[in-house]
C-alpha cells in the first residue's frame, strides 16, 4: 500500500465539513477489520484509510496546523501501513478493571515474543512480528503493532473460503482462537496484494 503524504491530509477547514461522513465510513470499515481474541485482546487491522482517519483526528483534537508537525504524524503512522503481502494490526489489551491493569499486563509478559500470536491457515501458523519498543523486560504496553507476512501461497489460501482461517494466541495467560468470518477475510484480502 502507498504511504500517506502531506498532500493526502486535508486542512482542518476542509476536513470539518466532511468529517461526519468520513468518520461513519471508517467506523463501518473498522467493524470489518476488528477481531476479538479471547476476552482481553482485540486486533484492528489497519490500512491507509484507517490511518488517514487517525491522523486527521489527531490534527483536529490537538489543533495541529504546522506542516512539519503534520509530517511528524505521517512519520509515526506510515510505518503501520502494511507492506506487500502483509497484514498490519494494532493489538489492544483491554482491561476495564483499573485496579488490575498491572497484574494483568504482568501476566501477559511475553505475548509479544513472536511465537504467541498467530494467523492460522489450515494447519499452518503465520506468527505475528511485533514492533519493538512497546514492552520492556518488566513492563508490557497495552497497545502493540503487529504484522503478519504471508507468502504468495498463503495469500491464495487466505482468499480461499474453503480454507479455515483463524487468529489465535497461545500464551500461558491467554489461549484463544477466533475463526475469521467471510466479511473479515474479504476485507483483509484487499490488503494482500
Amino acid at each position: 500500500m502507498d504511504t500517506l503524504r502531506l498532500s493526502d491530509i486535508k486542512p482542518l477547514s476542509e476536513y470539518e465539513p466532511i468529517r461526519k461522513e468520513f468518520r461513519e465510513r471508517i467506523i463501518a470499515l473498522k467493524k470489518r477489520r476488528r477481531v476479538s481474541l479471547g476476552d482481553r485482546m482485540t486486533l484492528v487491522f489497519e490500512n491507509r484509510d484507517t490511518l488517514l482517519f487517525q491522523i486527521q483526528e489527531m490534527m483536529r483534537v490537538e489543533h495541529i496546523y504546522d506542516p512539519a508537525k503534520i509530517q511528524d504524524e505521517l512519520n509515526t503512522y506510515n510505518p503501520l501501513i502494511a507492506g506487500p503481502g502483509e497484514l498490519s494490526a494494532t493489538l489492544f489489551i483491554e482491561i476495564t478493571e483499573s485496579e488490575r491493569i498491572k497484574e494483568i499486563l504482568d501476566g501477559l509478559q511475553g505475548i509479544d515474543d513472536g511465537r504467541s500470536v498467530y494467523l492460522e491457515l489450515g494447519t499452518e501458523r503465520i506468527y505475528g512480528r511485533f514492533e519493538e519498543g512497546h514492552s520492556k523486560e518488566d513492563k508490557l504496553s497495552a497497545v502493540h503493532y503487529v504484522r503478519f507476512r504471508l507468502s504468495p501461497e498463503q495469500r491464495a489460501a487466505f482468499r480461499n473460503e474453503k480454507m479455515p482461517a483463524a487468529l489465535a494466541a497461545d500464551h500461558p495467560k491467554c489461549r484463544a482462537r477466533t475463526l475469521l468470518d467471510a466479511a473479515v477475510r474479504e476485507e483483509l484480502g484487499k490488503d494482500l496484494i
